[in-house]
């Protein structure tokens, strides 16, 4: 079967809960981000660069999907889009340095503005990812793309003081609501747009919407209720929904059972297999520590990749984002492992 199937199908399988020949093994961009140094040095298409460029974009995505063995493309490359359209500062980062939340736009779940969809159609950044998108899907027609978005918490968290907006959650609940809402139906709109573009795949990683930073009553309240709004809407246009929680489970684990994502995906420190024995209803992803992937010897990784294949885990990848200083020969001895796991 390996020979037949392509890399597209077997997400694509493994997604809707069928069997596959093997895991696929990806990193869906975002925050899960594989545009590291070794791959951007040996190619001279860089960040801060691509995350602008349609062609800078397009071409670095498949140097990292050609030379990291992944088997999809993954953009954007980072997690600040969002809030750039909804008027948080940006520092773009270096080569070496993801972009990250200069300064939030507004101080509190009052302050905020709610601009028009039309927000989202005219910036630069999202055309760019639309563009590569396209572009991708059109020359790579057996390879999947993945479009990542940044989840409702996660993004009403980069436009508003985030340690303000936390206590917000519990002390202003009528704003708070307000505020996740109208993100969460900015994500819907982002998402549709990728969805027009031609992207396979969906996913969202809300590293906020943890049980450690909620507790599981807001857990429920915020953090499943609109992930699974926004999957619902992903669903709509026909798209899979890849979710990736941050954090310990043992407080939210039933919670985190209810989302409606096809696959869940998961830190280092949780167990895949315990997941799969407690609800066998969920498609598992992860969860390669990337601490490992970062400072361990290629042999480990091979080591800690087996395990996972032993598990039985359905889609193969980093348990959270990858450094940008991990050696490419550590992600090729991960990638090739599920590949080829004698």
């Amino acid at each position: 079967m390996s020979d037949t199937i392509s890399p597209k199908e077997r997400l694509a399988r493994k997604l809707g809960g069928k069997t596959s020949d093997r895991p696929p093994v990806i990193c869906p961009g975002g925050m899960m981000n594989a545009a590291i140094v070794d791959v951007m040095n040996a190619t001279g298409h860089t960040l801060p660069d691509a995350h602008h460029s349609k062609e800078l974009m397009t071409e670095l995505a498949e140097d990292v999907s050609r030379m990291t063995g992944f088997e999809n493309f993954g953009i954007p490359f980072c997690m600040t889009v969002e809030a750039e359209v909804l008027g948080s500062e940006i520092n773009y980062g270096t080569l070496e340095c993801e972009p990250k939340i200069q300064k939030e736009k507004f101080a509190t779940a009052a302050d905020v503005v709610f601009p028009e969809m039309k927000a989202f159609d005219d910036n630069k950044r999202i055309q760019a990812i639309a563009d590569t998108i396209h572009a991708l899907s059109k020359k790579h027609p057996d390879t999947p793309v993945i479009g990542s978005l940044t989840g409702p918490i996660s993004t009403a968290g980069s436009i508003i003081d985030p340690m303000t907006f936390l206590k917000q959650l519990r002390k202003d609940k009528e704003n708070s609501h307000k505020v996740i809402d109208y993100v969460t139906d900015c994500l819907i709109h982002y998402a549709g747009l990728m969805a027009e573009s031609g992207v396979d795949v969906i996913s969202i990683a809300d590293p906020t919407a943890t049980g450690e930073i909620l507790g599981p009553k807001m857990f429920d309240e915020y953090a499943v209720f609109y992930l699974n709004k926004l999957v619902d809407a992903i669903h709509k246009m026909g798209k899979p929904a890849i979710v990736h929680i941050c954090g310990k489970m043992e407080a939210v684990k039933l919670s985190v059972a209810q989302l409606r994502s096809d696959a869940l995906s998961v830190d280092a420190f949780v167990s895949l297999r315990d997941i799969k024995n407690l609800f066998p209803h969920i498609n598992t992803m992860g969860n390669l520590s990337t601490i490992m992937l970062e400072f361990e010897d290629a042999e480990k990784v091979k080591k800690g990749t087996r395990v996972l294949l032993k598990n039985n885990i359905d889609i193969i990848a980093p348990a959270c984002g990858l450094s940008t200083s991990t050696p490419i020969a550590n992600i090729n001895a991960f990638t090739e492992t599920v590949k080829s796991p004698q």
